[in-house]
């Protein structure tokens, strides 16, 4: 998979870009991941990306002229017919595992971040395919919630985890939280793993995973179900 990530601060994504799964994905050949700075396509010697709202109102928006330069210059680019443009915004589609479960059968995607008090309306109109939101909060940029949509796709990329099963029975695969978990010893400090899952007994293990997911989920989040 490419991905590709338009932002004002590129060095924000070098930490957790460069870690764990994602370094080793990409390591493998199996991410292609780009960090480009906006600032990249602007013409004038202050690097300008953004100007004060028509009509009044507090803070800048980012300007259309620097965002279709910039995605229609990677666009160009040989074999990228296919990328899919994803702008983050609070009126975005509520990100989730089934959302990223549908971009990880994408093969190009390009993420486009925001700052100040967002986009000039005609880059939603002319620009994007598609738009992301992680939540009903309000961040500084939208370098965070690209990080978390990379990280989440990233995990779903076959060969990725090594075992492809293990991305399968995880919180919200089945629109269900996880069941509980325990591994060695089977009791510490007095607190004790169930039997059934020393019992030996794969379908009674089964069975009560399923129940205790059922009812960790109606106790925690009712909303799913």
């Amino acid at each position: 998979m490419k991905i590709d990530v338009l932002t004002l601060f590129p060095a924000m994504f070098a930490g957790p870009l460069d870690e764990s799964i994602i370094k080793r994905a990409r390591q493998k050949g199996l991410l292609d991941l780009k960090i480009h700075d906006l600032r990249q396509w602007t013409h004038d010697r202050h690097r300008t990306v953004d100007d004060r709202p028509f009509g009044g109102g507090p803070g800048m928006l980012l300007k259309p002229e620097p965002l279709f330069e910039a995605v229609e210059s990677l666009k160009a680019g040989e074999s990228r017919e296919g990328m899919k443009v994803i702008l983050f915004s609070p009126g975005g589609r509520k990100f989730s595992q089934q959302i990223a479960r549908e971009l990880a059968t994408e093969k190009d995607l390009l993420l486009v971040t925001g700052h100040y008090e967002g986009f000039d309306e005609r880059v939603r109109e002319g620009l994007v395919d598609d738009e992301l939101s992680i939540g009903d909060y309000v961040l500084t940029n939208g370098a965070l919630p690209a990080m978390v949509v990379i990280d989440a796709v990233t995990r779903l990329l076959p060969g990725v985890l090594g075992d492809d099963e293990s991305s399968h029975d995880e919180s919200f695969s089945h629109g269900l939280l996880e069941y509980p978990q325990y591994t060695r010893p089977a009791e510490f400090r007095g607190m004790k793993v169930p039997d059934v899952l020393l019992s030996g007994n794969h379908a009674e293990i089964e069975k009560w995973r399923r129940e205790q997911a059922q009812a960790r989920t109606r106790e925690r989040r009712p909303d799913l179900l």
